[in-house]
Formats: C-alpha cells, sequence, structure tokens
C-alpha cells in the first residue's frame, strides 16, 4: 500500500520551524505512545540537536502502560527529559519538566538581573495532540483542535503564565517515501489524511497489527475465533461476528473498515501499544542520532 504522506505544506512548515528555532528556549515533542518510533519525525534529530528538549508521550491513555513505562525509561536512561502523560490530569507534571529543563537558562537570565521568560516550541507528526496539549497546559481552548491532520496551519503563540509561552506548530512529517510500515501506522493515528489512502487496505493491515499485538482484544471486540484468516476473509468475519450486513446477508465492507479504524483511535479495544518495546526499541545516544530505517 503506497501513501503519498509529504503535502506541499509540509516542506513551508519545516521551514517555518527552523526560522523560529533561534527565537526558543526549549523544544517540546509530543509522539503518540501508541507509536513510540512510528510518531517521531527522525528529521527533527537533526533539527533540534543543539536545543534543550523534553519528549511527551502523548495519549498515553490509550497505550499500554507497561509498555508505555519500558519506553520512558529507555529515553531516561539516555538523559532525554521524557514524560508520559494523560493532559487531562498531569499538566502539572509536564510544567515541572519544562521548568526542569529550563532551570539553567533561567539561572543564568537571574544572575542579570532578568526574570526570564521561557519560550517554548511544541512539535510533532501531524494529530499527534499538540494543540490539545497546549489548551491544557493553558487551562482553556486557545488553539485549534481537530481529529484530523492540518488543523493547525501556522505558528501560533500560547501565553501559558507571566513567564511560559508555547509555539503551537503545524505537524510535520518527513519525505521517507520508502517507509511504508511507519506510513501506514502513522495513517492508524490519522497523521495521513483518510482521503488520501485505500481505507480498506489500511483497515486490514491495522487488524493484522492488533492481531500480532493483542490477539485477545480482537477476538473480543469482533468476534473472531480464527485469527489466521487474511484479506476478504477476515473481513467478512469482523462483519458477521458484528452485524455489519446489509439486505440478503450481504457484508457490509465499507463499514467494517471505517469501525475497525474508528475504535483503534478511539481506544474502544482497550489500552493498546503496537510497537512493543522489546521488538522495536535501539540504543538511542545523547544526541538521539538514530538509524535510518524502522525495522516491520
Amino acid at each position: 500500500m503506497e501513501i503519498n504522506w509529504y503535502p506541499g505544506h509540509m516542506a513551508k512548515a519545516k521551514r517555518q520551524l527552523s526560522e523560529q528555532l533561534k527565537r526558543v528556549d526549549v523544544v517540546i515533542e509530543l509522539c503518540d505512545a501508541r507509536l513510540p518510533r512510528a510518531s517521531r519525525n527522525p528529521d527533527l534529530d537533526k533539527m533540534l540537536e543543539h536545543k534543550q528538549r523534553v519528549l511527551v508521550f502523548g495519549k498515553s491513555d490509550l497505550a499500554d502502560p507497561a509498555q508505555t513505562d519500558k519506553w520512558v525509561k529507555h529515553y531516561r536512561d539516555q538523559g532525554i527529559l521524557c514524560i508520559a502523560v494523560n493532559m487531562n490530569k498531569q499538566a502539572k507534571q509536564v510544567s515541572q519538566l519544562i521548568d526542569k529543563a529550563t532551570e539553567e537558562t533561567v539561572r543564568r537570565a537571574a544572575e542579570r538581573g532578568i526574570k526570564k521568560t521561557i519560550r517554548a516550541m511544541v512539535v510533532g507528526v501531524p494529530n499527534v495532540g499538540k494543540s490539545t496539549f497546549i489548551n491544557r497546559l493553558h487551562g482553556a481552548p486557545i488553539a485549534k483542535v481537530g481529529d484530523m491532520p492540518g488543523v493547525t496551519r501556522a505558528n501560533q503563540w500560547v501565553k501559558i503564565s507571566p513567564y511560559l509561552e508555547l509555539l503551537d506548530t503545524p505537524g510535520l512529517l518527513w519525505p521517507r517515501l520508502d517507509d511504508a510500515m511507519a506510513a501506514r501506522r502513522l495513517a492508524y493515528i490519522a497523521a495521513i489524511r483518510d482521503q488520501v489512502l485505500n481505507t480498506d487496505d489500511l483497515a486490514l493491515q491495522l487488524l493484522y497489527d492488533m492481531i500480532d499485538s493483542v490477539p485477545e482484544k480482537v477476538k473480543e471486540r469482533y468476534h473472531v475465533e480464527d485469527l489466521s484468516q487474511r484479506g476478504e476473509e477476515l473481513l467478512e468475519a469482523v462483519c458477521r461476528g458484528r452485524g455489519f450486513l446489509m439486505r440478503g446477508g450481504v457484508c457490509d465492507w465499507e463499514r467494517a473498515c471505517s469501525v475497525i479504524l474508528d475504535e483503534f483511535r478511539g481506544g474502544k479495544l482497550g489500552r493498546i501499544t503496537l510497537e512493543a518495546f522489546e521488538k522495536y526499541a535501539r540504543p538511542v545516544r545523547k544526541a538521539e542520532k538514530r538509524d535510518e530505517e524502522y525495522e516491520d
């Protein structure tokens, strides 16, 4: 399944991000806790290597907590400031980590008699929850939020407190069209618009990934006993298991595929991490230089 995942405005967003970097003290990178590798843009490593960075695992309430703990420990062991959050409950903890990341900057300013206002840039792939994150820290809706990529199309400064300002940036993908697995998994979380996808193929691939990761949850949710089935046979089993049938007992493929994607995105199958630490983690140097390829 080929995915065109680098629309033209991404290049402009990347240029804007580079221009703003010199104006900020710290960068807050958000990733999706369900996809700890695929939802991190590897291009950011080089762009941000000279900036203090905080890595935030967002949507952790939708991910396997045991897996999230392993990933967070992995990055902390590399000296990276990292936290997993449910932003409805843990906004204060994120603020404390930002304070820790910038304490040296604040101290140097204080020595010159300056009460420093910290300016932080929030970055990540589309639909990873950057605007929701900013709204939670702000305490009220101020950044535009949506369930599809591309809602934030321009940089937006948000004042969180008298001494903290956040820059909301457009979601940024990277032009590596040969990495089909990463593209597919980004599509699972709607980081790539459904309109450019074959959602039938995408839903099937998601089913395969969930069968590999959480087979019992797939059985329970879709009432499918034989998880060795593939293709139309598997979709037909889902349709019959969930009653997605039209007149004459014909399977409603379109509804089944839509429900599979929507229920994963909404956490209806429970807390799932599709990239298990044991399979996907690699040693990461402190500057976060990583290999170019993901492993399937």
